[in-house]
This record gives C-alpha cells, sequence and structure tokens, in this order.
C-alpha cells in the first residue's frame, strides 16, 4: 500500500532519546521515495505475475528487513503483551497490500495514492463510532472536506471512474484498521515490535497459497524486477523505522503527504500517466485536510498533556 505504518502516539519524553527532526524529515522523505518505487514495480510485475506472487515478493523485502533488525536488536523485539492483536494487524496489512496492488492493475498511481489519503479520516471515523474519542465539529468538517476532495479524483458518473479504485478504498478501510489497532499498541509495544508482527504475519501469511499460484518469472527482466521490488520495499521500511526513531512522529507524520510526488513522478516516467487537472485539485482538497487534522489532533494533544502536568503540579499541594 502507498502509506505504510506512520505510529499515531509518541513514547514518553521522560524516555524518549532527543529527537534530530532534520535527520529524521530526510529519512522519512527517501523511506516514501522507495515505497514509491515500489507501487510501481507492482504495478508493472501484475502484467506478468498472479497478483498474490507480486504481493509476496513485496512482502519478502520487508520480511527480510525485519530479519536483519532481529539479528542486529536480538529476539527481545518480539516481545510483547498482546501477540494475538499483533497478529491480526499482519493479518490487516496483508489485506491492505493485496487490495492496493489489485487496483494499481488498472488506475493510475496518483489515483490509488490520492484515494489511500482518506485513511486518516476514516481512522477518525472509527475512533468517534468505537473507541467513543471525542470529534469536535471542526475535524467532523475536516473529514467530510477530505471525502469531498476523494470524490473529486475519482469523479462517478463522469466517465472516468474504475471499479477497480474500490479497493484502493478497501486498502484505506484496511489502513484505517490498522491504525486504531496502532492506538492501541503503542503503549505496550515499540514501533520495531510493531513492524515485525506486521512483517512476519504478513510474509508468512501470502506464503501459503504460493505453491498454488506460483509462475516462474517469464524473463530475466521480470526477476530483475521481483528482486527490485523486495530490496525497495525493505529499504523503505527501514528508512521509515529510522525517521521515527529519529525524529518526533507529530512531525514527521506530514511527511507521508510526499508520496503523491512520488507516484506522480513515477506514473509519468514509466507510464506517460500524468494526472489532469481535477486529479490535483482533488488530491490538494485531501491533503489540506489531512493536514488540518493532524494539526488538530496535536493541538488536543498539547492541551491533553498540559491538563495533565497542572494536575501533578497541584497534586502534593492538595495532599
Amino acid at each position: 500500500m502507498a502509506i505504510p505504518y506512520t505510529p499515531i502516539s509518541a513514547p514518553s519524553p521522560l524516555q524518549a532519546p532527543p529527537h534530530d527532526n532534520a535527520r529524521g524529515f530526510l529519512f522519512m522523505t527517501l523511506g516514501f521515495c522507495f515505497f514509491g518505487l515500489t507501487d510501481m514495480l507492482a504495478k508493472l510485475l501484475t502484467e506478468h505475475l498472479p497478483l498474490m506472487q507480486v504481493v509476496w515478493f513485496r512482502q519478502s523485502g520487508l520480511f527480510l528487513g525485519v530479519v536483519t533488525l532481529l539479528a542486529l536488536r536480538g529476539s527481545h523485539v518480539l516481545r510483547t503483551p498482546h501477540p494475538l492483536l499483533q497478529v491480526m494487524r499482519g493479518v490487516i496489512a496483508l489485506g491492505s497490500a493485496a487490495c492496493f496492488i489489485m487496483a494499481l492493475r488498472h488506475v493510475g498511481l496518483a489515483d490509488a495514492t490520492a484515494v489511500t489519503f482518506t485513511a486518516p479520516f476514516l481512522v477518525t471515523i472509527f475512533g468517534a463510532l468505537l473507541l467513543k474519542e471525542p470529534v469536535g465539529p471542526r475535524r467532523w468538517a475536516a473529514v467530510v472536506t477530505g471525502f469531498i476532495g476523494m470524490l473529486v479524483v475519482i469523479r462517478p458518473g463522469m466517465g472516468v471512474f474504475h471499479p477497480a479504485i474500490g479497493f484502493a478504498f478497501v486498502s484505506a478501510v484496511c489502513f484505517a484498521a490498522r491504525q486504531l489497532l496502532s492506538r492501541y499498541l503503542s503503549g505496550a509495544d515499540s514501533i520495531a515490535t510493531t513492524v515485525s508482527y506486521t512483517s512476519l504475519t504478513s510474509f508468512l501469511l501470502c506464503s501459503i497459497p504460493l505453491a498454488v499460484v506460483w509462475q516462474t518469472p517469464e524473463s530475466g527482466w521480470v526477476l530483475l524486477l521481483c528482486l527490485m521490488i523486495a530490496a525497495a520495499a525493505g529499504l523503505g521500511e527501514f528508512l521509515l523505522i529510522r525517521g521515527l526513531d529519529l525524529g518526533q512522529a507529530v512531525v514527521m507524520a506530514p511527511v507521508q503527504y510526499t508520496m503523491i510526488i512520488w507516484s506522480t513522478l513515477y506514473g509519468f516516467l514509466v507510464f506517460a500517466d500524468l494526472p489532469d487537472a481535477w486529479t490535483f485539485v482533488g488530491c490538494g482538497i485531501i491533503i489540506a485536510s489531512g493536514l488540518y487534522t493532524l494539526y488538530r489532533e496535536r493541538v488536543l494533544a498539547k492541551r491533553a498533556r498540559r491538563v495533565t502536568e497542572d494536575a501533578l503540579r497541584t497534586a502534593p499541594s492538595e495532599a
């Protein structure tokens, strides 16, 4: 999927190391550049290989990245009080990746990427309905505006809508579900633990049907694409984890919107697919609404932190 894992909450300031947002921004930007490359390679490979085989090669890169992570940090990374939830997140991640690659078979990179940008709005909706999180009128307005932007991109009923774009939206729904699980797991597990379980689970699951769908690459060129997608996915995941280790999550989150730049660039260079003006307008609406949503979350988080700090300061005197 175009939008990889981004944590919603950061570690406690008392436990977190000093942040280097500039270097974190650089690593994150490079990470999304490689994820854009991964999506482009997936679109190419769907013309030559079965869907699940393309997903398997993509996930194999993440799997090798996690194996490297475990070799460097040790098996204690896999310790978690919520193994079932971690496995569930991996299952959802596999569904997200498969649906997005299915969409790429029929629609342009930029269009599919723009639709997945609705994931933050879905997180807001699910958080309000399932977790009973308070959502004010401004954030609801941002949600509605974001979905209007998506309608501008796909323009149903105007002759530019392809039914496969629905797979991109399902991918966004799966991603939103992953983020809800991330909200719950972030207080107990590190980023490395969550990414490790997600990668291991999704890779093992998509390996099951491989014996049935496997198709030997028809040429050295296709085999090279398979190796490239694995390498790009693994390197993108490593850069993302490194960026999140260095920078603050609330500062790094907007970097995900650079995906539209990479998707448009790769789509134009490889497929001669340049989105029309309406796609850029719709994408601009979605991004603006998403950035406002992130801004409101940051404001609310600061307000809650201030209330907690005030309560801690006044507690001794009241005692």
